[in-house]
């Protein structure tokens, strides 16, 4: 007997290959063509193809963009298969055809990641992603995404949430409120607070007002390494 997670699952594969016979591609090498664009195994491709799992919330409206669909239709067979060119323009003006992701879309990175982050064209060869957040112009060309950790961040930014992080910036142009991301010589992660700048001085802070420490100096060994220019939260 089916279940319903199980039809969930095969419907949701069938349109993904009725999107891709739309999009030109050919059966044969299909789970390739998605496991290159959005850096995950060849396997991980098929269970998407063959009605054994289903992509992360996250990832809908990526592959959505990828093969010009509505991301309503491609999860839940809801509304017109193809996607309005209206809104596609707006998201990119080339969005009609299959697109490299170098340069549209921002991997997200671990914690340690970006206490070491330089450029996603430095990260070792083979290296795979997991995740993908849509494009955001204010990340600059190097920008990556953070999953928030922890409720220091509290009620702006909740665990589970995605930053966009802009490793680009000048420090000089920094100023108190800004949201930041700093690594320290003596941590293996990096961290994520709000920047006060006082008398020439910084220091971090907390959004959440219940959080014990308040006001933390940046020590010696600190290194402003990013500024979070954005926000995606799954809903």
């Amino acid at each position: 007997m089916t279940t319903q997670t199980e039809k969930v699952k095969e419907n949701f594969a069938k349109r993904l290959h009725t999107a891709m016979d739309a999009a030109g591609y050919p059966v044969r090498g299909r789970a390739r063509v998605l496991s290159k664009a959005f850096s995950i195994s060849d396997k991980g491709a098929g269970k998407w193809l063959n009605a054994d799992a289903i992509p992360e919330t996250s990832k809908i409206p990526l592959i959505s963009n990828f093969l010009n669909v509505n991301s309503e239709w491609l999860i839940s067979g809801m509304g017109e298969m193809n996607a309005n060119s209206k809104n596609i323009k707006s998201i990119d003006d080339n969005i009609s055809k299959p697109l490299p992701i170098s340069g549209k879309l921002i991997p997200v990175i671990s914690w340690v990641q970006a206490g070491a982050w330089t450029t996603v064209e430095a990260v070792p060869a083979g290296t795979q992603f997991e995740e993908w957040l849509p494009s955001n112009p204010k990340c600059g060309k190097h920008g990556y995404g953070l999953e928030v950790s922890g409720e220091s961040m509290l009620p702006d930014f909740r665990p589970g949430d995605k930053i966009y992080v802009n490793p680009d910036f000048q420090i000089s142009d920094l100023k108190t409120g800004d949201l930041v991301i700093v690594a320290c010589n003596s941590e293996t992660e990096a961290t994520f607070k709000k920047l006060i700048v006082e008398s020439g001085n910084m220091y971090l802070q907390p959004l959440n007002p219940n959080w014990p420490e308040q006001t933390i100096p940046l020590i010696n060994d600190s290194r402003l390494v990013g500024k979070v220019v954005g926000l995606y939260r799954d809903v």
